[in-house]
């Protein structure tokens, strides 16, 4: 079953890729007229419509619409370019499924890389929520040198390392679908019962501990390693990880959202996000009368919560010089943390941004301070271009914008807000896109100008702001 039948209810058309469209990889790299009239004279990134995926005239009536709030020409213009990035390059297929001939589905890759992630491409739909109405139309799409165990094929698998929100984001794109459209149908004809018992099957079997009472090492469910030059892109100890110890109740993750390996397996952000949708799953659960399974799955996010709050919140005396409670990025259950923070998401910062804490949480705001200073997160990137949370994944002094839009998100200071919109206007290199990463010190070396949940998630960061701050996308960012 997929669960990118999302987009069917766009209302939009699917269109078919001429042959003669040049390659969005390296149409992305280059300057495109009509440039925008302010200072960054931003190009213009949209394919022609004819070379588009996936056609919604939702979208395209919305990106008209905010050309009169949007009074910045360079700011609507990365809107403009962003916004719709991944219907217009990154749906490669749509068809039905081998065993239902009812069911729509779609292969979302997620930019440059050739590939559909299951986190990227929930992420990447959930950009055009605001938009989301139940749709009956018919003309819409569906609407390594590893050693993993258990095996795989790389035949029909592109990467297997397991991590946590990858399941999460199913259970959110779910969640958020119901809630948009109340169509409870869909969950009754598909297999989606049959995925979340997988799933809560996965993630039980993914809270076993390292060693068992008796102190016998417990035979793991999932182990991974590679042959690679990269300590993130493996698992040490034969592919189990650092020892997790037993009791704390949290689930395992091998990786984190950024495909790097975690230093202390029990993800505190990853659990955040996996607690609060499957509450949300639950109330789906309920309306299609599987009364055991839904008190199930609501008692398990309950769990999953009290243990977060009982193991997650720690101090941070090199900081704070007392004992303000934080949220640790990683434990282990040991008493060792991991005072960090990652511009993927699920991340600390984003706990707001997908519902697991109101921002104004005491906790979470004393976790923001430290995230967002380079005292306290020593992945918190600084410099003359952009200053934002980066991560391991393209080192020390590459920032992610991403988590530039999650701050906006998750701040309601007009002054914050400002300034990191200026940032981001300002360091596309005149490309127009938002880019996966930004040396802070050089605009024009950047990591993956074609990151399509990172121009989606600007794109709802600017729909998010028209209807909370709209006034802010009056000003100018010149």
């Amino acid at each position: 079953m997929s669960i990118l039948t999302l987009i069917a209810f766009l209302g939009a058309a699917a269109t078919a890729q001429n042959s003669n469209c040049p390659d969005y990889t390296d149409y992305s790299t280059g300057y495109h007229a009509p440039f925008s009239t302010g200072r960054y004279n931003l190009s213009y990134q949209r394919p022609s419509p004819a070379c588009r995926t996936f056609v919604s005239p939702e979208v395209d009536n919305t990106i008209t619409r905010l050309n009169g709030s949007i009074t910045d020409p360079d700011l609507y213009r990365l809107f403009q370019n962003s916004y719709p990035n991944t219907l217009d390059t990154t749906v490669t297929w749509r068809g039905y499924s081998a065993n239902n001939s009812e069911e729509e589905l779609a292969f979302v890759i997620t930019g440059d890389i050739d590939a559909m992630w299951l986190r990227d491409s929930a992420n990447q739909l959930q950009s055009y929520l605001p938009l989301l109405t139940a749709s009956t139309s018919n003309n819409s799409l569906a609407s390594l040198n590893d050693t993993v165990f258990p095996p795989y094929s790389n035949q029909t698998v592109y990467e297997c390392k397991w991590e946590l929100d990858s399941l999460a984001a199913f259970l959110e794109v779910s969640s958020n679908y119901y809630n948009a459209t109340g169509d409870l149908s869909f969950f009754q004809k598909y297999q989606w019962v049959d995925v979340v018992r997988l799933i809560l099957n996965t993630t039980q079997a993914m809270m076993i501990s390292t060693y068992g009472p008796d102190g016998s090492v417990n035979p793991d469910p999932y182990t991974f390693t590679r042959l690679t030059t990269t300590a993130t892109d493996t698992q040490d100890n034969s592919g189990r990880g650092n020892p997790v110890r037993n009791g704390t109740g949290l689930i395992r993750s091998a990786f984190r959202p950024s495909d790097d390996s975690t230093i202390y397996q029990l993800f505190i952000p990853a659990n955040m996000m996996f607690s609060r949708y499957l509450a949300s799953a639950s109330l789906i659960m309920r309306a299609l009368s599987q009364s055991a399974l839904a008190d199930e799955i609501s008692t398990f996010a309950f769990q999953l919560r009290s243990a977060i709050e009982t193991y997650g919140i720690v101090s941070d005396p090199a900081f704070f010089n007392n004992n303000t409670a934080i949220y640790a990025y990683e434990i282990d259950g040991y008493g060792s943390r991991n005072i960090m923070d990652d511009a993927n998401i699920p991340s600390l910062l984003a706990a707001p941004f997908f519902g697991y804490l109101d921002a104004n949480d005491t906790v979470y705001q004393a976790t923001r301070r430290v995230l967002l200073s380079g005292e306290g997160n020593p992945y918190f990137m600084q410099g003359p271009v952009i200053n934002s949370i980066g991560g391991p994944h393209d080192g020390p002094g590459f920032a992610w914008p991403m988590a530039s839009i999650v701050r906006i998100f998750t701040s309601d200071d007009d002054t914050e807000i400002t300034t990191a919109l200026k940032e981001l206007v300002s360091s596309t290199d005149g490309l127009g896109l938002i880019h996966e990463s930004i040396n802070t010190f050089n605009q024009s070396d950047y990591t993956r100008q074609w990151f399509s949940w990172a121009n989606g998630l600007f794109g709802q960061m600017i729909l998010d702001l028209d209807s909370r701050k709209p006034y802010i996308l009056s000003q100018s960012f010149q």
